[in-house]
């Protein structure tokens, strides 16, 4: 089968919208806090404050977006959502202080807690079950193809002209998408199923919470998230601790995350789907903890060249594969409130950095072990889940 024929032309279309608005995005926010540093002079503190609001406001937000995308439909969120998020990005290249930029991060992150499950929701609309699991993978090759192009087109813009120039290039190319976005999904039907009765969204929250299955996939996605926040706060510094240029062999590292999603998500996506989403993501689980745990053991490049391969399989093994679940989860009424509820799971992103840091700060040689720890434990949780589906 082509791949022009495997999803509907509206999932491809938001599939390259989410390569376009990523690269926009990575254009920028990578940077943030050397944009804070030298143009607005702000403390550390201060950096951590401001990078720190947005995954912690999306860990609420997500089940807010995903509540009213299920009740007001998915074209009206995402487009108004677009729209606040290039406002977002010009606010940003004008600020002058630190509080408008917290305030600015804040809303960015509650720009993309409502983006993330509308349009997930809406390929999820458009595709058949048998079809989820690539399509989430295929979103994820997405993603990281942006992260590869973005941070690179943002220091070349920044370099030839002044530093705000990637937040107020990332804002219009927001505005253009969404004027396009608005003519595409005029065009196309919506398939949303809508539920026979509205229900209040403190009315959802306690049915969310009360869903036990639910509840264990977040608990284990936030044990997940722990270990994979060390990647980019507690990996560097140790680093920087055990090997002479560090910073180069870190950035090696990067890109070598990226080229191996890139080279092998494709084939690993299509392996996963002979097996249950419960036995892909425990596979993903192993490998990741696995990788921890090298990584605390590394002190050469090869070592953690080793470390970082079997850390981006189990991530391509995962990640995608947490989506499907949700999926599988969620009934078709309220598919963007069960993908807006799972962003709880970002709580691992704010809390994993603070772990890590105080785990090397009185424990550096058992920092990785104790994470990957962490990690396995989510197993117990999923067992939970599919024991109770």
């Amino acid at each position: 089968m082509k791949l022009s024929k495997l999803f509907h032309p509206l999932v491809w279309i938001i599939l390259g919208g989410t390569i376009f608005t990523r690269i926009a995005s990575f254009m920028a926010m990578p940077f943030l806090a050397i944009y804070l540093h030298n143009e607005i002079e702000a403390s550390p503190l201060q950096i951590g404050l401001t990078i720190g609001i947005a995954p912690l406001i999306s860990t609420v937000g997500g089940f807010i977006g995903g509540y009213l995308t299920d009740r007001f439909g998915r074209k009206r969120i995402i487009l108004l959502t677009i729209i606040v998020w290039s406002i977002v990005f010009f606010g940003f290249a004008i600020a002058q202080t630190v509080w408008v930029f917290v305030a600015l991060n804040a809303l960015n992150g509650l720009c993309r807690s409502f983006f993330e499950p509308s349009t997930q929701a809406l390929m999820i609309d458009f595709t058949p079950a048998d079809k989820r699991k690539r399509l989430f993978s295929l979103r994820y090759t997405a993603i990281n193809i942006a992260a590869v192009i973005g941070p690179v087109i943002g220091v070349y813009i920044s370099q030839l002209s002044s530093p705000s120039i990637p937040f107020m290039l990332t804002g219009t190319m927001y505005i253009i998408y969404a004027v396009f976005l608005y003519f595409v999904l005029n065009r196309y039907k919506m398939q949303q199923q809508k539920a026979s009765t509205q229900t209040k969204i403190l009315q959802t929250f306690t049915i969310l919470i009360t869903n036990r299955v639910l509840l264990s996939f977040i608990f284990g996605a936030i044990l997940i998230n722990i270990g994979y926040s060390q990647f980019d706060s507690t990996l560097p510094q140790i680093i920087e601790l055990k090997i002479e240029d560090g910073t180069k062999l870190y950035s090696l590292l990067i890109s070598l995350n990226a080229a191996v999603v890139l080279l092998l998500q494709l084939p690993i996506s299509i392996l996963s789907e002979r097996f249950s989403s419960a036995a892909t993501l425990l596979v993903g689980i192993l490998f990741l903890a696995f990788g921890l745990l090298l990584f605390g053991l590394s002190n050469n490049y090869p070592l953690y060249i080793i470390a970082m391969i079997i850390f981006t399989i189990g991530e391509i093994f995962a990640f995608p594969t947490m989506n499907v679940m949700i999926d599988e989860i969620a009934p078709d009424t309220q598919k963007a409130t069960y993908l807006g509820a799972a962003q709880f799971k970002n709580f691992g992103g704010f809390v994993g950095p603070i772990i890590g840091g105080w785990l090397l700060s009185h424990y550096m040689n058992a920092t990785f072990a104790v994470i990957a720890v962490i990690v396995l434990c989510s197993c117990v949780f999923y067992r939970i889940n599919y024991a109770s589906a």
